[in-house]
């Protein structure tokens, strides 16, 4: 009986990590939609993960409070003025993750707007993709998606200078 109880919980405890498991390079993550008391974006429209097709993109999770911590990555891609028909980029903001206000978040995210106008800002105001994808929480994530929708560069927290070159050069390749 102990033998059997023993198979069960690691049956219980197999499957819960399989649950948890966080988006590989190289698949399709689950679909995400933002929108109505989930969040979507900065005019109030839906968005969906679904739209991050047809293009290769590059997907800027972030916890407000560490909105500069990869400042060098946006800089870096800016910089390489990737074709329009080819490339978008999203800004994703984790409005759960901080005590501030959504008005002071918002102010901030008109700024960047006018900063990178060709980004999507979407508000996640449930942590949705936190859950979903299993991206880590209370940072600055940084992924990259190619024109199928699959995960081709996953950083959780701050890129370093390798990193950021990383994610330039995998994004060429999937032009």
């Amino acid at each position: 009986m102990k033998h059997l109880m023993s198979l069960v919980i690691l049956i219980c405890l197999s499957i819960a990590s399989l649950a948890l498991a966080q988006v590989e390079i190289g698949k399709l993550p689950p679909r995400v939609e933002l929108k109505g008391d989930t969040g979507g974006r900065l005019d109030g429209k839906p968005w969906s993960s679904e739209e991050m097709k047809g293009k290769v993109h590059v997907l800027f999770y972030v916890d407000p409070d560490e909105k500069d911590l990869n400042n060098d990555a946006s800089e870096a891609l800016a910089k390489e003025k990737f074709p329009a028909e080819k490339y978008a980029s999203v800004g994703i903001i984790n409005m759960a993750a901080t005590w501030l206000p959504n008005f002071v978040i918002s102010s901030s995210l008109e700024e960047k707007q006018k900063r990178y106008p060709s980004t999507i800002y979407v508000r996640d105001l449930k942590k949705a993709l936190v859950r979903a994808w299993k991206i880590t929480d209370d940072t600055s994530d940084v992924l990259a998606f190619d024109k199928e929708g699959s995960l081709i560069f996953r950083k959780d927290g701050k890129l370093s200078a390798a990193e950021i070159e990383q994610l330039v050069k995998v994004i060429k390749e999937h032009l």
